[in-house]
């Protein structure tokens, strides 16, 4: 793709998005531009620095050492697919060593962000309906706990029926979340829950741009804006064992360090679908449409 074709279909993608507030990718944008801003993460009184140079543009020197073990032990299963992408820096990581990664990201302006630093293979989709063709991918990468988005343990299966659509007969996928047994009311957004493992998280991102032009001055709501309230699921290991039921994952392994309550847990694809999904030609979207007697869970 040229940088010409690249930047035509980024301004395509922003434009698609006008409209729908996107705090997050906004602040990837303004950091890599270098127009100062602020990211936040809200629920209530309670407010949490974004950190958007440290989570999103940090140098691979100062990432954890399961966080590179985790991306290289995918590098044996290309193409990846790396859902939430965001800046595109885990991209960037594989593209460096040769290996064949692409991106996803419901953000365009994340999308745009990625682009602008190299990364080619990226579109703005969801990962409910991932814009990926059937079978096409070795692993999926699916790190920044937005599994939890799905919401309840139904939904966090559903998901991974989606990322099962997409993967090889024996694709591995590596998602991660946020233990609650590990947990108390202190941290950001939380919500208990009577079952054992599991619990929610609520909050919202809003940024604001920290300077203005003295030629163009800007008012504040312009400068400023608000996402919608994000709810989480959060399990346990144990849970999301559970939540694996029915679908052909199964959870092989657990990384995390002793006292942390967040997790890395890695997937194996051991029960394909066979003949109880049985697959049409791709639709109009380039999606595969299944048999009515499919288990999928969307609605």
């Amino acid at each position: 793709m040229s940088r010409d074709d690249s930047s035509s279909r980024s301004a395509h993608e922003r434009e698609q998005g006008r409209g729908v507030p996107d705090p997050l990718g906004r602040a990837m944008l303004a950091h890599l531009h270098d127009d100062p801003g602020r990211l936040t993460y809200r629920d209530g009184g309670d407010v949490q620095d974004g950190s958007v140079a440290s989570f999103y543009f940090s140098d691979s020197s100062s990432w954890a050492t399961e966080t590179v073990e985790i991306l290289e032990r995918l590098t044996d299963h290309e193409p990846i697919l790396d859902v939430g992408c965001g800046a595109g820096t885990h991209l960037l990581w594989w593209a460096d060593r040769d290996v064949e990664a692409i991106g996803v990201d419901v953000s365009p302006n994340a999308i745009s962000t990625a682009r602008e630093r190299g990364c080619e293979r990226v579109c703005v989709g969801d990962m409910h309906t991932l814009p990926v063709a059937t079978d096409s991918v070795g692993a999926v990468h699916a790190v920044g706990t937005q599994l939890g988005l799905g919401r309840s343990l139904a939904g966090v299966r559903a998901i991974l029926e989606e990322f099962d659509r997409v993967s090889h007969e024996s694709g591995i996928a590596v998602v991660d979340n946020y233990d609650p047994t590990r947990l108390d009311e202190s941290f950001l957004g939380y919500r208990s829950d009577p079952r054992e493992g599991i619990a929610h998280r609520c909050f919202h991102l809003e940024f604001e741009r920290e300077s203005e032009s003295d030629d163009e001055p800007v008012a504040r709501h312009e400068r400023r804006e608000i996402g919608r309230t994000l709810q989480f699921l959060l399990c346990s290991p144990e849970r999301l064992r559970e939540a694996t039921g029915g679908t052909p994952w199964v959870v092989t392994d657990v990384l995390r360090s002793p006292e942390s309550a967040h997790y890395r847990a890695v997937l194996k694809n051991v029960n394909r679908r066979g003949a109880e999904t049985k697959k049409r030609p791709a639709n109009n979207d380039g999606r595969t449409v299944a048999n009515s007697d499919s288990r999928s869970l969307r609605r």
